[in-house]
């Protein structure tokens, strides 16, 4: 019997490598940054702004709807997007208390590894 092994991980640390597999590229950070910049839902313009196909660009916010970081919805031909701050924000959290913990690990562990 094949078992997931992605259930021996906790939710938070699933959640972490969801999101940063999502931000490995970096035509999908790049929208994220226009999705922040221009502070409202952007609809068509992505395509303008970045040096890649329709379908390129449609497939990587496929990507970041997927994990939550964007939100968006789609009227006919017309698709809108937005940064889902709430989403991003317990990201944030959650990577925060990831490089907390390991940076107190890293005071009591030595440091004259490799």
């Amino acid at each position: 019997m094949n078992r997931n092994k992605k259930t021996h991980f906790s939710e938070d640390t699933q959640k972490i490598a969801r999101v940063f597999k999502a931000l490995s590229h970096p035509a999908r950070i790049e929208i994220l940054q226009v999705l922040a910049e221009r502070r409202q839902c952007v609809c068509g313009e992505i395509v303008e702004i970045l040096p890649l196909a329709q379908s390129t660009v449609s497939q990587h916010l496929k990507e970041l709807k997927e994990v939550g970081l964007i939100k968006g919805e789609i009227d006919g031909a017309k698709s809108c997007y937005c940064i889902d701050w709430e989403v991003y924000q317990d990201f944030f959290r959650s990577y925060s208390k990831l490089y907390e913990n390991m940076n107190q690990l890293k005071s009591i562990t030595s440091l004259d590894c490799c």
